[in-house]
């Protein structure tokens, strides 16, 4: 097995959106924010080479949005999936699997592109399988006033449209031990309906992408809990118990939403969980 990070793009969010309830002369030491605000923020995917499957762990916002949708987002750098994939000898169409954690657009939206006329979309993985679960599959399909602009047609639909979509049999306990794509899988329900985060072992280690359970380095303590979950009391549960595990176990973290901090590890402390050593992708893959 390889492991390759996928940077599909960066963006920004508004600090106060990130941190919920944790003022801003608190999280901006860790997460500087600009004049407006707004944070840097990644969309760092993760490639998984397996024999002969080639699975791609969610794929960013995409590029099929208006520019009006994108300037709420302030996108800056020059990643893309593609000049990724590229760097590491791939191409889309050899990605066999698209494995979701969820739904929302920032996570999702790079599965599905226009087609060649721009008359309707297309899978943007012509060969691969694109997988999420069936609970989360009706919440986004029904979604909630308060996810509604989070969760886009355009980007959801196409997929179930295609042929392409599949579902992650979730057991009754929280925690698959084996999937079908061949990593583990914690299934959390703080920021939306059974978000997915995959554990990898890879090498002796145990890799969780951590997706929006755990956007950034800033977000360790319990409370800082984004504004964007439906569900905060219930994150800081999960939050904890994740934490725990990970400091005890000696999981690392890879971070999708961290634009400056890839790979972490943690520990236990006075305080509670916090960081132990940061690493960069090269370090570990």
């Amino acid at each position: 097995m390889k492991l390759y990070p996928i940077e599909s793009g960066n963006f920004k969010l508004d600090g106060g959106a990130m941190f919920g309830v944790v003022p801003k002369t608190i999280w901006n030491k860790t997460n500087p924010a600009d004049n407006n605000n707004l944070i840097d923020l990644a969309a760092r995917c993760l490639l998984i080479e397996d024999g002969n499957r080639l699975i791609l762990i969610d794929t960013g916002m995409g590029n099929k949005q208006s520019e009006k949708f994108f300037g709420y987002y302030s996108m800056w750098g020059d990643h893309s999936i593609d000049k990724s994939l590229e760097k590491y000898g791939f191409s889309r169409d050899e990605i066999t699997d698209v494995f979701m954690t969820h739904l929302h657009f920032d996570h999702c939206g790079g599965s599905i592109q226009w087609n060649k006329d721009r008359t309707g979309y297309e899978p943007a993985f012509k060969n691969a399988r694109f997988w999420t679960n069936k609970n989360h599959w009706e919440w986004a399909t029904k979604p909630n006033a308060r996810e509604k602009a989070s969760f886009l047609t355009e980007n959801i639909i196409p997929m179930q449209e295609s042929g392409q979509l599949n579902f992650i049999e979730r057991p009754d306990a929280g925690f698959l031990e084996q999937s079908e794509l061949g990593f583990g899988i914690f299934f959390a329900d703080g920021h939306t309906e059974k978000q997915m985060i995959p554990h990898i072992n890879y090498n002796g280690k145990t890799i969780v992408f951590m997706a929006d359970l755990l956007p950034t380095v800033g977000h360790i303590p319990l409370p800082y809990v984004m504004g964007y979950d439906t569900r905060p009391l219930l994150t800081i549960d999960e939050k904890e118990r994740f934490l725990t595990t990970a400091a005890n176990k000696g999981y690392y973290l890879f971070l999708e939403h961290d634009a400056h901090n890839q790979i972490i590890t943690v520990q236990e402390t006075e305080k509670g969980v916090r960081l132990k050593e940061l690493f960069t992708c090269e370090d570990i893959f």
